[in-house]
């Protein structure tokens, strides 16, 4: 097959990326021009919206991967066997960590290094540290707000709602930002909450990200009836605060590159600071 393999040393020319954060980090790699197919539901930068699409994250389609030709295909760890199945296929493939802060940086320098471009990894994660550390350095005197996120629930109701936990690389940009995630002490990294534990725990600011729709203007309807199911909750002590941001800005469910831009928003959202 053309392409099965790249050479030894060589840029590939043909890359295909299973996740939308692999594929915002090939772009920040300047590796862009030569993805020539990415998962349902990568939609960012704009470029990659016209690219043939290869299966989600968690069920990638081997055989449309393979007719892309590709000379490396990109994948996370996890249930599926999909790198298994394209070396069989004799397509090359690099699996990549997922999750944490510590693993956008590991992500970024495997993605790299599987690429032939070690240096530029090395210097894009310098550029994200550097920029975090602005950002932390910009809060520092500022008292820690009591944070809570949360990432999905029911559609249209705020039940079975699943939070930021530790572990995640949202609770990493919470401290970042000069919060304090009022989940950090729980044992699991996604908990399932109910409305009586949000007012329990008396968070200053919520950030709701649970609603994210198929298209933009799908996303920005559910974003109005989140805000509008939040300003019920007149016994959570951040809506009372005017602490609730519903966002349906998609770098806060993508683990990348653009984890600086999360950090940003959550330094003024928490404190009135613009740390740009």
């Amino acid at each position: 097959m053309a392409g099965a393999a790249a050479q030894a040393g060589a840029i590939p020319s043909r890359i295909v990326s299973t996740s939308p954060s692999i594929t915002e980090t090939l772009f920040a790699l300047q590796l862009g021009d030569r993805v020539v197919g990415v998962s349902t539901y990568c939609r960012y930068p704009k470029q990659v919206l016209s690219l043939p699409k290869v299966g989600t994250f968690l069920k990638p389609e081997p055989e449309t991967i393979a007719r892309l030709e590709p000379d490396l295909v990109y994948v996370h760890a996890g249930p599926n066997t999909v790198a298994t199945q394209l070396n069989a296929l004799g397509v090359r493939t690099a699996v990549v960590d997922r999750g944490s802060l510590p693993g956008v940086f590991s992500t970024i320098r495997q993605i790299s290094a599987a690429a032939a471009v070690p240096e530029r990894g090395e210097a894009l994660v310098r550029d994200i540290q550097s920029a975090l550390d602005r950002i932390r350095t910009a809060v520092a005197a500022k008292p820690a707000r009591r944070v809570l996120i949360v990432v999905g629930r029911r559609t249209g109701t705020l039940s079975d709602m699943i939070a930021v936990g530790p572990g995640s690389y949202l609770h990493d940009l919470i401290g970042i930002a000069g919060g304090e995630n009022v989940l950090g002490s729980v044992a699991l990294e996604y908990p399932r909450i109910s409305m009586e534990t949000v007012i329990s725990l008396k968070p200053d600011v919520i950030i709701d990200v649970g609603e994210m729709g198929e298209t933009p203007e799908d996303s920005e309807r559910r974003r109005t009836v989140t805000e509008t199911l939040w300003a019920k909750q007149r016994l959570v002590a951040a809506v009372r605060a005017g602490g609730v941001h519903a966002t349906n800005d998609e770098a806060f469910v993508v683990p990348g590159p653009r984890v600086v831009e999360v950090a940003r928003a959550m330094a003024l959202w928490f404190h009135g600071v613009n740390a740009r």
